[in-house]
């Protein structure tokens, strides 16, 4: 149970449009045709725009972020209310999941990873969903098109400087993100697949972050099932690096 429980550690857990018609009573001298130019839309242009839908420069030049809040899991039929906690400065993070059966935290101080449940590898935390949004327009942050078969929905992929890849897809009312999907394999050779569906946001120091967002899990035969709810965000407030220490 402790294998499977443990992928949770991981997760950390983003249009205008306008018409306008008019009536005129008098003829206009002579008869015109308006034409507009499509302007292609780049997936640089996209994720530039999904950025500024949270935050824009304040995203990008946050020093840190502190979520606090409620965690229910489930998997092979069983279900696990829980809470969670999770904190990212720079590259270093931390996060936390406690439930009544143990605590699981994996922890990056900046060098090293500290993971409480060994044998498995996990990509840092930074380096999927979310939190790679900020990294836009930044070397060694590729942002490209969806693959094919996402043709239908607006969205882009980011992919980190480790290969870790993330595809975001944009809710069209908003320009937020509305659903994100990652895949990596893992050191045994696994395909793991994550995706995050996001209901609800709140506002922070004018950045906009994931309060409400539920979350599927996909590991081989193991399908698990995640519903976080944000109660507490804090953003640029001041974390000792004790925080990110690695157990001796």
């Amino acid at each position: 149970m402790k294998k499977y429980f443990g992928c949770f550690v991981i997760i950390t857990v983003l249009s205008l449009n306008g018409v306008a018609q008019h009536n005129s009573a008098s003829k206009p001298a002579a008869s015109t045709k308006s034409v507009v130019a499509s302007v292609p839309v780049t997936p640089l242009d996209l994720a530039k725009a999904t950025l500024a839908a949270h935050g824009g420069d304040k995203l990008k030049k946050m020093r840190s972020l502190i979520m606090k809040g409620s965690a229910d899991l489930s998997f092979n039929g069983q279900s696990l209310p829980g809470a969670f906690s999770t904190a990212i400065s720079g590259e270093k993070y931390y996060f936390e999941i406690v439930t009544a059966i143990q605590q699981l935290k994996q922890t990056f101080d900046g060098q090293y990873t500290f993971s409480s449940i060994p044998g498995i590898t996990l990509p840092p935390v930074t380096s999927l969903g979310f939190p790679l949004l900020p990294k836009v327009g930044e070397t060694g942050y590729i942002v490209a098109a969806l693959p094919d078969g996402s043709k239908k929905r607006k969205g882009f992929r980011i992919t980190t400087q480790e290969g870790f890849y993330t595809d975001f897809y944009i809710n069209e009312k908003t320009g937020q993100i509305k659903t994100y999907e990652s895949k990596w394999t893992d050191a045994s050779n696994r395909a793991i697949t994550t995706s995050v569906e996001i209901d609800e946001f709140v506002t922070v120091e004018g950045i906009v972050v994931p309060k409400r967002y539920a979350q599927r899990f996909d590991l081989g035969p193991i399908t698990a099932y995640a519903n976080f709810k944000t109660n507490d965000v804090k953003v640029n407030s001041t974390i000792e690096d004790a925080a990110f220490a690695i157990p001796k």
